[in-house]
């Protein structure tokens, strides 16, 4: 059976904020990878979530593991983002201030995530934002112990 799972993100609850992450961390280590490819899906995975967290009224992720590729989608319910190609530069942030305080908003997430993952699919508009993420294992990603 090949791994798939569900995690509902909600608005501004730093004190959930990073356990989707951290159970696909988990579930990697689980299958055998090795630290390079964990790090990054995970590090994909935690500014994926993190986003939703302080930009939107929430959402969800799913993962999911099949044959050779791990595939991860976020999708929240709004407001969306203006202007993707703005928001994919660095420093660029629409965090608020309750956001810059907990320390998140530093405007280098979808950055990261971008060169975290081997595919990225970003879509967005007022009601909502889906981004699909691909990871592609190879022989060099599982550990030799």
């Amino acid at each position: 059976m090949e791994p798939s799972k569900h995690y509902d993100i909600h608005p501004f609850d730093f004190d959930h904020a990073g356990k989707m992450s951290s159970d696909v961390k988990k579930t990697l280590k689980q299958a055998g990878l090795n630290f390079d490819f964990i790090k990054r899906v995970s590090v994909a995975a935690y500014e994926a979530e993190i986003n939703i967290v302080i930009h939107s009224v929430g959402g969800y992720a799913d993962f999911k593991m099949i044959d050779n590729v791990v595939y991860l989608q976020f999708i929240d319910y709004g407001p969306g983002i203006e202007n993707i190609e703005l928001a994919m530069t660095p420093g660029y942030s629409t965090a608020n201030e309750i956001s810059q305080l907990n320390g998140f908003g530093a405007g280098m997430g979808l950055i990261n995530i971008k060169n975290s993952c081997d595919e990225m699919s970003l879509l967005s508009d007022p009601n909502g934002t889906v981004l699909k993420l691909k990871f592609i294992m190879t022989e060099d990603h599982y550990r030799v112990d």
